[in-house]
């Protein structure tokens, strides 16, 4: 199935299909020595063995272009992102740094992983109807033996992990996006932000967004990204201004959170909202996270 990571972009791809030659010799030596009890991951591999073979994804992908990243691999590390409350780059950084995970998929411990955009692996299981397939099985198996619970009244199923993994990425994304505005900000007009900004402002957007794990529960979530949207309307609202200077709403990164601040919230007589479901148009995040 996992086999070596053999693009790390996306774009035109094929599928490469790869055996699952179990985990390397010096992988596991090193994990168990490292993780004698064990972590999620590890009792994952070791209770399910293979999960996923790539040949089950081949309907989703064309038959000719670039190898792409092992379909199998990233299932299971959308899996491992749900049950851990990470966004896909955080997921793609756990990757590269942890034994444990790499046990998981069978790689070499100085396999160099794979490119953050998870996004496009989903969409393709989605258009292709594989997500219940692919997700529900391993979420089926992997709670009856008691590995993986969902918190209170939440179903642990692929339509509930995918909205999950949805909105922590999109939670980095305005996180981010507010920030490098903010950064421009500070370095083209620092009295006029001063005087917008709280201290508040700094523990909030002082370090990149994706160097944190985020609230848990869905309630403190959308608590923390509407916080984000009140803050961003702010500086749009004073940048604006028919007061302040022109040349300040010209900083591109001040233009892409005004359009990005449409699209991911709407205000009312109550206050700023986070847009959900069939109110939130397509977005290519990964894209515009590079930004």
């Amino acid at each position: 199935m996992i086999g070596l990571f053999a693009d790390r972009g996306w774009g035109w791809m094929s599928l490469e299909p790869r055996a699952d030659r179990g985990v390397p010799e010096l992988t596991a030596r090193v994990v168990r020595a490292s993780f004698p009890k064990g972590t999620l991951a590890v009792r994952v591999r070791e209770a399910l063995g293979p999960l996923f073979e790539d040949e089950s994804f081949a309907e989703a992908f064309p038959g000719r272009g670039r190898p792409a990243v092992s379909p199998g691999a990233l299932a299971l590390v959308s899996v491992l992102q749900y049950a851990e409350g990470l966004t896909d780059r955080q997921a793609a950084d756990q990757v590269r740094a942890r034994m444990d995970w790499k046990f998981l998929l069978g790689l070499e411990l100085d396999d160099p992983g794979f490119d953050f955009s998870l996004c496009d692996f989903r969409a393709r299981l989605i258009e292709h109807g594989l997500e219940e397939k692919v997700l529900d099985l391993v979420l089926e198996r992997i709670s009856g033996i008691g590995l993986l619970r969902a918190g209170g009244r939440q179903r642990t199923d692929s339509t509930h992990v995918l909205a999950a993994v949805r909105t922590l990425n999109r939670m980095e994304f305005v996180g981010e996006t507010l920030r490098a505005a903010l950064e421009a900000l500070s370095a083209a007009a620092p009295r006029w932000l001063s005087a917008l900004v709280t201290a508040d402002w700094v523990r909030r957007y002082g370090a990149r967004i994706d160097s944190y794990r985020f609230p848990k529960g869905e309630n403190v979530r959308q608590e923390w990204a509407e916080q984000v949207g009140r803050d961003g309307f702010t500086i749009l609202e004073a940048a604006f201004a028919p007061g302040a200077p022109g040349w300040l709403r010209e900083i591109p990164a001040v233009r892409v959170l005004r359009r990005d601040w449409v699209e991911q919230y709407h205000r009312d007589g109550e206050g700023v909202h986070w847009r959900e479901g069939k109110d939130l148009p397509p977005v290519q995040m990964p894209a515009l996270l590079a930004l």
